[in-house]
């Protein structure tokens, strides 16, 4: 079991990841030393927290998917009013995907532990569904399976369709959030 880190050695890695995904979200081939540059931290320092591009690679994955698994659990999608727990989830999931688009949009960081927690999420994706659909907020005849690819459809569009919508996204995750849970839930056609 490894020792928690110093908290001057915790700031380092987290300006050292955050470094990471700005400029791996420019140019996904930059070096290890721009890293190290962007972070304001020695290549040496780098080096040390992390054996190699590969396992820096790694840490921001694991990172990010675990501030995305407590966006959603903070949505409460088990116990908060479907609708309340859907936009909030909508909101919370905008704004980490925006702070982590290299991570979590690029094949380079898909590990077996992000597998992992990939498949935790899309399995508590299904089970919302199927208690939103329980309790009337989605159609009784519903196909949950097709209904969690729109809803992630709408969810990849606004954050990278480009245009206002994407800026939107960035800007005000929550008003971004409306109007896709407005969407998922009533469609585009007129309103009756």
């Amino acid at each position: 079991m490894s020792r928690p880190l110093r908290a001057d050695a915790e700031r380092s890695v987290r300006a050292i990841l955050e470094a990471a995904e700005r400029v791996l979200a420019q140019d996904p081939g930059a070096s290890m030393e721009q890293i190290a540059e962007a972070a304001g931290v020695a290549r040496t320092t780098v080096h040390r927290r992390f054996a190699n591009r590969q396992a820096l690679i790694e840490a921001l994955a694991a990172s990010a998917k675990q501030q995305l698994i407590e966006a959603i659990e903070d949505a409460r999608l088990d116990t908060a009013p479907p609708l309340v727990a859907l936009h909030r989830a909508t909101a919370n999931t905008l704004r980490i995907k925006s702070a982590w688009r290299f991570t979590l949009g690029h094949p380079l960081a898909d590990t077996p532990l992000t597998a992992m927690i990939w498949t935790e999420i899309n399995a508590d994706a299904l089970e919302f569904l199927a208690r939103a659909q329980r309790e009337g907020l989605l159609a009784p005849d519903a196909d949950l399976l097709w209904t969690r690819r729109v809803y992630y459809a709408l969810m990849d569009e606004a954050l990278h369709g480009g245009g206002a919508e994407q800026e939107n996204a960035l800007q005000n995750p929550d008003a971004v959030a409306t109007l896709i849970v407005d969407t998922f839930l009533r469609g585009v056609g007129p309103r009756g």
